[in-house]
């Protein structure tokens, strides 16, 4: 019988291993093997496999003595990167939140990987979690996070929007935020503004550029494609792209990064020149007021989003059925030296 079908007259009932089995055309124990993580099966039965996982909504069974009625809550995070300054202090507000409430919290990162991320979400799903707090990976197939929904897992999105926005959402407003510090930038007398950013295709660059493109189409300065670099902030792309730039004809007399990173990458290359740009950061730095002179950033509130998303996902938990929300919260300008000089130094 399909599984489709086995939902059948008596009401819905949970797929099983069996079910993925049948529906992705392996053995029972081919099944087993990939969802216990051995190695030593065929990349094309692991794709069958997880897609079958996908389609059918399977969450597995191994833990559920541990959540019975009266057993302590826990809870997820699904973070991109553990080592982040900004993933780190937005983990410490989950955490606290899920303390207060008395949950456990479980925490992992899948390192810009798409599958990594899946097969954590599989993971947590399949021991039975309350919940997670996740930020989604934002390349490849996603309809996993949907899967794991419409089996019962509650779910709240940070720092990026839901995908289709099928769940609760906690984001910054980038694209203001940016549009009013490369407006701070260009009030200091700057129109030659250099942009790095973290991967091109990630939300937060594409709100970000934009928000850089915004203030200089509202200033009349036109865009130049050769100020803008986009690649992962510690791979030494950026190094090298701050060095072609300051060393062209036209060089920039102001640089705006996109994420902390990217800032800590452009303070080490302009450490080994003498003549400096002004500087403008998105994310705050934990020394940034102790740089000489003090890094100007725009700063999110990561504590203040964590703690958001995740009381929203406690929401979730204890009932509420509402409609998705997109919750954006504002970042601040933090003037302290390096922005406010003007092209001339």
């Amino acid at each position: 019988m399909a599984p489709d079908q086995h939902r059948g007259r008596s009401g819905p009932t949970h797929p099983t291993m069996k079910h993925v089995a049948a529906r992705a055309g392996v053995g029972l124990s081919t099944v087993s093997r990939v969802v216990n993580g051995d190695p030593h099966v065929s990349a094309a039965k692991i794709e069958a496999v997880h897609r079958a996982i996908d389609e059918l909504g399977y969450r597995r069974n191994e833990s559920a003595r541990q959540f019975r009625t009266g057993a302590t809550e826990t809870v997820g995070l699904v973070i991109e990167d553990v080592t982040d300054p900004f993933f780190s202090q937005l983990t410490q507000s989950v955490e606290d939140v899920a303390r207060d409430r008395g949950s456990m919290l479980l925490v992992a990162s899948y390192r810009r990987e798409n599958d990594r991320a899946r097969q954590i979400v599989h993971a947590l799903s399949a021991r039975r979690l309350e919940g997670i707090v996740v930020t989604p990976s934002e390349r490849g197939d996603v309809s996993y996070y949907a899967s794991a929904l419409q089996s019962g897992l509650q779910m709240v999105f940070v720092d990026r929007p839901a995908p289709d926005h099928i769940a609760d959402a906690v984001i910054s407003d980038n694209r203001a935020s940016c549009r009013d510090g490369i407006a701070h930038l260009i009030a200091q007398g700057h129109r030659r503004i250099a942009c790095l950013s973290d991967r091109a295709h990630l939300y937060t660059t594409v709100e970000r550029l934009a928000g850089y493109k915004d203030a200089l189409a509202a200033a009349g300065i036109p865009y130049d494609p050769a100020l803008v670099h986009s690649s992962v902030p510690d791979d030494g792309q950026h190094r090298v792209a701050v060095s072609r730039m300051l060393d062209s004809e036209n060089p920039p007399t102001a640089i705006f990064t996109c994420n902390n990173r990217a800032t800590i990458t452009v303070l080490k290359a302009l450490s080994l020149r003498r003549e400096k740009p002004a500087l403008l950061g998105f994310d705050d730095l934990e020394l940034a007021g102790s740089l000489t002179p003090g890094l100007s950033v725009i700063a999110q509130d990561p504590f203040a989003m964590g703690r958001i998303a995740t009381e929203q996902l406690f929401q979730r938990i204890d009932g509420y059925r509402g409609p998705a929300r997109t919750t954006l919260l504002p970042a601040t300008l933090h003037s302290r030296g390096s922005a406010e000089r003007g092209p001339e130094g």
